[in-house]
């Protein structure tokens, strides 16, 4: 990651009555690399991690990889430096709202901004718009504000599962986060600048940058929602999550949210709005992030080898439906006689959680667990199911979750070769002693 100056971070301290009450900020990262403010290892962390090498999938919760210390954040699972990929653990998934100093990082290129002068800044909203905007900080404060709680997941989420194996970031289950994000409603910024006549695309970029050439892929990120999408009408450019301001590494100072899609399309930074009167071809839209055109995104690694597999962005699929047992979490045995509470998260693209379950004997009978607080839609919904052991062993607890689509886990794993989509039943071992 190239980061080319140190500069104080004044959002340590910033809170959001400050963030509407000053027009100049400036967010910085610091050093991440050149030896001034490195990532930090925990040597004893690296030490406590289990062994993962195999041609299988991976069979812990969260991927083989250091902990490391990046500013504003507490340690994190590191993927990659270049670009900056962070998981988060998983015992920070107990509670609905991820706190952001563990909130997962994920980013594309590898030039990030570490520092943003909001005097300076402006978002722009060029291209087919009948007005066209050059919009402050404080512009952007003006406005109505609006509220969502949503889960932000990465789309290759869980891509060590896979198997056969696919390129790319090896994820464990950590890729993922929710939070509270305030911010102005989308259409609200598109009643302002008012799209002509022969709009289709809506495209959004930030202030990453990679070294490649302009107009590949390693130069810019870019991502297009239809102007007829419906998730236009629940999309926000949020400035807060979690009631504070982004983190830097999050998207500070605006980050585009798509309630109900993978965060490919949450863009960081954002700084440019374009109306497009055609369909966006740009590398991130035409090539990458593409998923097979079948029901569930799944195809074979035979019929990709022969070319049989049309494929459609990722963003034709909602985030299926998905829940992850927090703990036990295997590290400590339980004891027999003694009620345990099962307790995770789940959640859905397409919708309200409606019943989560747990099985103790690896999927054959089934309990249904107490559902926590709901807090939206397309937000975290916690679990508890309270399970007694009667005899020592070893046991295989299993969890599903239904929408109210109707959607329910499958306990078969898909395969496409982005590593994207998956949505499995999830299984823990416990040991039960006594």
């Amino acid at each position: 990651m190239h980061i080319e100056e140190v500069v104080v971070d004044p959002l340590q301290t910033l809170s959001m009555r400050s963030l509407k009450r000053r027009s100049l900020l400036a967010a910085g990262l610091g050093a991440l690399a050149g030896g001034l403010v490195r990532a930090q290892t925990s040597p004893q962390a690296e030490e406590a991690l289990p062994s993962f090498t195999g041609p299988g999938p991976n069979p812990y919760w969260t991927g083989v990889n250091p902990y490391v210390v990046y500013p504003q954040k507490l340690p994190l699972l590191r993927l990659t430096d270049r670009g900056v990929q962070l998981e988060t653990p998983r015992a920070y998934f107990l509670t609905a709202l991820t706190p952001n100093p563990a909130f997962y990082v994920r980013y594309h290129l590898d030039i990030l901004p570490n520092a943003i002068d909001l005097a300076k800044w402006r978002l722009n909203l060029e291209g087919n718009f009948e007005r066209p905007q050059r919009l402050s900080f404080d512009d952007l404060l003006k406005l109505e504000s609006r509220s969502i709680v949503a889960v932000n997941q990465c789309s290759g989420n869980s891509r060590s599962r896979f198997q056969p194996r696919v390129p790319g970031g090896q994820w464990g289950n950590g890729a993922m986060g929710c939070a509270k994000w305030t911010g102005i409603p989308l259409k609200a910024l598109l009643e302002i600048a008012k799209p002509k006549p022969g709009t289709v695309q809506i495209q959004f970029e930030g202030l990453d940058r990679g070294h490649g050439p302009e107009g590949k892929g390693s130069s810019r990120f870019m991502k297009s929602l239809d102007l007829n999408d419906p998730v236009l009408e629940e999309c926000l450019l949020a400035y807060a999550m979690n009631d504070e301001p982004l983190p830097m590494l999050n998207g500070f100072p605006l980050r585009l949210v798509v309630p109900g899609k993978f965060a490919t399309y949450w863009l960081k930074h954002v700084t440019w709005m374009r109306a497009l009167t055609e369909e966006d071809k740009n590398f991130w839209m035409a090539s990458a992030y593409r998923v097979p055109d079948t029901p569930n995104g799944s195809t074979t690694p035979e019929d990709v080898a022969a070319g049989k597999v049309k494929t459609v962005p990722i963003g034709h699929f909602n985030m299926p439906v998905r829940s992850f047992i927090v703990d036990p979490d295997g590290s400590a045995p339980l004891i027999k006689g003694m009620k345990a509470a099962v307790r995770g998260v789940a959640f859905s693209g397409n919708g309200r959680v409606v019943k989560v379950e747990v099985s103790a004997d690896g999927g054959r009978s089934w309990g249904v667990a107490a559902l926590g607080e709901y807090l939206g839609p397309y937000a975290f919904r916690t679990f508890t199911y309270f399970w007694t052991p009667k005899a020592p062993g070893r046991y295989t607890l299993a969890v599903r979750a239904t929408d109210e689509k109707g959607n329910v886990q499958p306990d078969q794993g898909i395969w496409n070769p982005g590593g994207y989509l998956w949505n499995k039943i999830e299984r823990q071992e416990v040991v039960v002693i006594g």
